[in-house]
């Protein structure tokens, strides 16, 4: 099998997403139906109207882009065939989509999933006070420079390389002085760019370890089945299927870099030649030519992308 799933992040929601796939498809709407229903609230109707300023709250993001993910998997199980066990080599999701990732293979039901979403995006929103934290991305750095800044940068504060994203992008993230002081050495170190990012808090380092423990709590409560396809971690950039481990990772992905980057290498390495996004957006995808040039990266965020799929990949 030379076939990986990705599932996108947080930035990639849109007002609108996932809207085609459930006037289209019966499938889809019992993703969004299960969901709105685990949540407790028409989450569906504000992902097809917005507003936008609700929808990118990280509380409701979340659990969004997972529901389209899931919708338009079912899609593509439904429509083209597609079958994990089968033709997927592994899955893998950045960020969030870890989480995507884990429902997709039958790790995490459905309605587990979207409430622990829902609890993640209120315990990193909650982790730190607005103002305190901040992220940057420092384009045309490799890791290991943009690495040494952030420490360097740090002066007893906290900055961390939180996304190491590939092809020259790295994102850090930690108490907004320090960031701020990370973008001015990474300009003398010869970065492209260096530019502050509009989040609502910096994910994905130690500032979060509130929201990690949160996780921790929250998922100690919940089943985690052995996934039925090899999960590439965030934490590890390696694939994995025991649940404990999974439990433990999807724990230290709050505070640990997304290693993104190692993650589509090692896939890359294993012999998988075409990257499939599931969900909204086409973030991922840019990302894989970026890090495995002899890799196809494929997009499924609406109906017609289903066409595409049958057409280029073989099943």
């Amino acid at each position: 099998m030379t076939i990986a799933l990705t599932f996108p992040g947080q930035g990639s929601q849109s007002v609108g997403m996932g809207k085609a796939f459930f006037g289209q498809f019966k499938v889809a709407q019992d993703v969004f139906s299960e969901i709105n229903e685990a949540l407790g609230q028409n989450l569906s109707g504000l992902m097809f109207e917005g507003p936008e300023d609700e929808l990118t709250l990280t509380a409701n993001a979340q659990p969004a882009l997972m529901a389209v993910s899931l919708a338009a998997l079912r899609v593509l199980e439904h429509e083209a065939g597609l079958d994990l066990k089968k033709h997927v080599a592994f899955v893998a999701g950045h960020s969030l989509g870890e989480y995507s990732a884990l429902a997709a293979a039958g790790s995490l039901s459905l309605a587990d999933t979207a409430r622990l979403l829902r609890i993640r995006g209120n315990a990193m929103q909650a982790a730190v006070a607005p103002g305190i934290g901040a992220m940057a991305a420092l384009l045309g750095l490799d890791f290991a420079t943009a690495t040494r800044v952030a420490l360097e940068a740090a002066q007893g504060e906290i900055c961390q390389a939180a996304n190491d994203n590939g092809g020259g992008q790295v994102v850090v993230s930690g108490s907004k002085s320090a960031v701020e002081r990370a973008v001015e050495l990474a300009k003398a170190q010869g970065a492209r760019r260096a530019v502050m990012l509009s989040v609502s808090a910096p994910f994905h380092c130690a500032l979060m370890q509130p929201a990690a423990d949160a996780m921790a709590n929250a998922l100690a409560h919940i089943s985690i089945q052995t996934p039925t396809v090899p999960l590439v971690g965030n934490v590890s950039a390696m694939a994995g299927s025991d649940p404990i481990a999974i439990r433990q990772a999807l724990v230290a992905q709050v505070t640990g870099t997304v290693r993104w980057r190692e993650s589509v290498e090692w896939m890359a390495g294993q012999g998988v030649r075409q990257f499939v996004e599931i969900g909204s957006g086409k973030v991922l995808t840019g990302l894989v030519k970026r890090i495995a040039a002899d890799a196809e990266g494929l997009s499924v965020s609406n109906p017609d992308d289903v066409d595409v799929f049958r057409s280029q990949v073989v099943l």
